[in-house]
């Protein structure tokens, strides 16, 4: 068994799972942990601990320490050089007429890698931009494309609900989401209602999705022809969480059923 916390990676990177190292960093710390090439810097965004079984083999990697005040000014001013590398990478992108929108850039806490990441509608063939950044920067340089959801859970914002992106808080990752999940829980079909800021479906239509598979069993579909006591007809309306059908009769009546018995 082992302690361990959540982490996330950077400002634009994964929320993992990381090895306490016997450490007690609150929510929002920023800490340094282990990467595969040196060091990096993360924040805890879950400061609850979580006791872990013994995994699949993969071993956790561990937490460093908790970023000290030296930590922490190395950080604001990678940010700060941040800025000016998002600039130039920008300009570079356009005196090569690439095909690609830059969405952020960021440096690796030691400074010995700059990641650059952008959205496009198809492949591109950046590696002559790479040598451009790689002789300004005398780094090694890093170019990942990411998709519409991935921009949103960088960029940040707010939903319909007026709170901010599930993305940019708390999600780790992103499930599938289909329009199957919005029909099955009685929600309109406009793409405007059910879409998030991304243009891709709400991530949220999947939380409560397994609650109404498990509501809508044994009952009739929506259009769907069945007899009753007062004679035949069609369900016109569901409400898997009352368990509760209307049924429109054959001669025009409307009738509610119960289901809960």
């Amino acid at each position: 068994m082992r302690e361990a916390i959540q982490v996330k990676l950077r400002e634009s990177g994964n929320v993992l799972c990381y090895d306490t190292n016997g450490m007690r960093p609150k929510l929002g710390d920023y800490v340094i942990v282990e990467v595969e090439r040196g060091q990096d810097y993360a924040q805890v965004v879950r400061g609850q601990e979580v006791i872990l079984e013994k995994d699949s083999g993969k071993p956790l990697r561990k937490i460093l320490r908790i970023a000290t005040k030296e930590d922490a000014n190395r950080i604001s001013e990678n940010k700060k050089r941040t800025k000016s590398a998002f600039q130039t990478c920008q300009r570079k992108i356009q005196e090569r007429k690439l095909d690609m929108k830059l969405i952020d850039a960021e440096y690796s806490f030691d400074r010995t890698k700059l990641i650059f990441y952008f959205t496009s509608e198809g492949r591109v063939d950046f590696r002559e931009l790479v040598k451009d950044l790689a002789h300004i920067f005398k780094v090694r340089i890093e170019l990942r494309q990411i998709g519409v959801r991935d921009e949103a859970r960088m960029l940040g914002g707010f939903s319909h609900c007026g709170r901010p992106l599930c993305c940019a808080s708390f999600l780790k990752g992103f499930e599938p989401v289909t329009i199957r999940m919005a029909k099955e829980q009685n929600l309109p079909l406009n793409p405007s209602k059910i879409s998030g800021c991304c243009g891709r479906l709400m991530c949220c239509l999947g939380y409560e999705y397994q609650n109404y598979r498990k509501y809508l069993k044994g009952l009739p579909r929506e259009g769907e022809r069945i007899k009753t006591k007062e004679g035949k007809g069609r369900v016109i309306s569901v409400n898997a969480l009352k368990r509760k059908i209307v049924v429109r009769l054959e001669e025009g009546k409307q009738i509610e059923l119960n289901y809960n018995k």
